[in-house]
């Protein structure tokens, strides 16, 4: 069983509105996002998608539900597989039990880092030399801008001048600082400060570029409960709508790269993160795109750097999706050939020189083999085998192994008496059934969603027992107390396949027209007192209405005490 406390860990890390907007594309209306539904016919929309809530519901036909429900509507996912398939996405591995590995991290450490991102931002401006560097790379402030680049300054501990705790924990824990044998010291010290960003545009960590000469080149934070390398690709929450304008996506080495690319119009650029391209980072590219291409030097490093990287999209490919290599004349790369040869030229090798995954999986396997002898075939058949197996998109695969099969004068069906196996597909389980359309509930309940410990602040007794939702209310305040602080979305999720499920549904539904400055505590108290003053009403109206006589010491001390309000 996956732990519940994973599920809320894993929808905190997620974007709703990525993973719907991958796969239908949203238009942007008001607070929430639009689309013709993907689960009925219709020419208007009525699909919304609320990035506040972390919710979707369609008023059409009633489908709602979260992330995880929209996979599992959308690609006919098991509940098991769409928590697997979003883990994977940001790279969290599933529990099968006790506590998630990786537990939500503190607000601390978002603000840390937002707090030292403000602070280099506000050196760069001050600092002329790191100025003069970005524009000798060709940078201008409104790029810098965008990207939120900044500057640390040199020194053992600069962020002294921002943080009044400069030993909390979380400046540590975010990787901020060091903590030395002697002393802390801040990590990032007279560099470029790049901010890496989540989905969400959040700040996760920094990469740190020397001004000129020094080693290493470039530093990035460590892995932190927050960031985690080989899941975050640099610039993707900028390239995100320039991708989907553009139908593809190109993977550069470093952050210099994205930026200057992006200076000079091409948007669409990400980089990884200090580490070879993952399949996490293959996936997620593939989510938002059909057409993949990676840049390279065309030297000896620059070939093996590409080896690493068709390595590590194998298991993440999908037939009818485009993966391709482009190398660039040696002692070029992306940064310094857009610089010097424009865009256009940088565009035109995009359209004529990239070499598609297939291609270059089988010329490297074919480099330097005498294919004329026996020996030569049977040892690229060994190199290829293991590549085959992890190829996860069944009929690109079929079709790399006829290939491979005709170099080495085989028929196809003969490597598998050879031992090599095709990629296992992921298994598509049954569609749910669409859960029927929710209705309006009062206010009390909705605003119960947005903090749950405020249900203990609600006597049972003040509910109305004519009112055909106080049963139902006082059900829901019993299981919000006794699941524990949710987010919205998670408490969704827990109420599947419970008796709360259609009243949780429909509560979520409810929120889908409140943005960020509902200010649903105020809702909560108005809501409280009305159940309080009602209450306070019914109860004076059924003691006075009895005899005097009949009425304890305490219930007209009661009586008393209500005759005031």
């Amino acid at each position: 069983m996956i732990p519940r406390d994973f599920i809320d860990t894993l929808l905190a890390r997620v974007d709703i509105v990525d993973v719907i907007d991958r796969r239908v594309p949203l238009k942007k209306a008001g607070q929430n996002y639009q689309a013709c539904c993907p689960f009925h016919s219709e020419k208007t929309p009525s699909f919304t998608v609320s990035p506040t809530k972390q919710f979707y519901h369609c008023f059409g036909c009633g489908a709602h539900g979260s992330a995880l429900g929209f996979l599992m509507e959308y690609e006919h996912m098991s509940f098991p597989d769409a928590v697997g398939a979003l883990a994977q996405d940001v790279g969290l591995p599933v529990p099968e039990s006790g506590e998630p590995d990786r537990p939500k991290p503190p607000p601390a450490l978002w603000d840390a880092l937002e707090q030292a991102a403000q602070f280099y931002k506000k050196q760069l401006k001050q600092t002329p030399h790191a100025i003069d560097y970005l524009k000798q790379r060709g940078l201008t402030g409104a790029i810098a801008a965008r990207y939120g680049i900044g500057y640390a300054p040199d020194g053992w501990s600069p962020l002294k001048q921002v943080f009044a705790d400069y030993t909390a924990d979380a400046l540590a824990a975010s990787g901020l600082v060091i903590d030395g044998d002697n002393r802390r010291y801040d990590r990032f010290r007279d560099r470029i400060m790049f901010p890496i960003k989540n989905v969400k545009g959040q700040i996760v960590g920094f990469g740190g570029r020397v001004l000129g000469q020094g080693e290493p080149k470039y530093l990035n934070s460590p892995e932190t409960p927050l960031f985690h390398k080989g899941s975050e690709l640099y610039g993707l929450f900028e390239a995100r709508a320039a991708i989907k304008a553009a139908g593809r996506a190109i993977v550069v080495e470093g952050y210099m790269d994205v930026v200057a690319l992006a200076q000079h119009g091409v948007e669409f650029a990400v980089a990884a993160l200090g580490t070879a391209t993952t399949p996490i980072h293959v996936r997620t590219l593939l989510r938002h795109t059909d057409r993949l291409i990676y840049a390279f030097d065309g030297d000896k490093a620059g070939r093996k750097a590409a080896w690493r990287a068709l390595e590590n999209s194998l298991e993440a490919l999908q037939d009818g999706k485009e993966v391709s290599f482009l190398f660039l004349p040696e002692g070029e790369d992306p940064d310094s050939y857009i610089r010097t040869r424009g865009q256009a030229a940088f565009l035109q090798l995009l359209d004529t020189d990239t070499l598609p995954l297939s291609a270059f999986l089988v010329r490297e396997l074919s480099r330097d083999r005498k294919l004329d002898t026996q020996e030569g075939r049977a040892a690229l058949i060994k190199d290829a085998k293991p590549l085959l197996e992890k190829i996860a998109a069944p009929l690109l695969s079929s079709l790399i192994r006829r290939q491979i099969a005709d170099l080495t004068h085989l028929q196809a069906d003969d490597l598998g008496l050879m031992g090599i196996r095709p990629g296992v597909p992921r298994r598509i389980s049954p569609r749910p059934q669409r859960r029927p359309a929710p209705s309006r509930v009062r206010s009390l309940a909705r605003t119960l969603l947005m903090n749950p410990q405020r249900a203990a602040e609600v006597d049972p007794c003040w509910l109305d027992a004519n009112d055909p939702l106080s049963s139902r209310m006082s059900e829901l305040m019993a299981w919000l107390h006794e699941v524990g602080p949710l987010k919205p979305q998670t408490l969704c999720e827990t109420a599947k396949g419970s008796a709360l499920q259609a009243l949780v549904d429909e509560l979520m539904t409810d929120l889908l027209d409140k943005d960020d400055s509902w200010d649903w505590n105020a809702e909560f108290d108005g809501a409280v007192k009305q159940l309080r003053d009602d209450w306070q009403r019914r109860r004076w109206q059924e003691l006075a209405a009895r005899p005097l006589s009949s009425l304890s010491a305490a219930e007209r001390l009661e009586l008393t005490e209500l005759a005031r309000y």
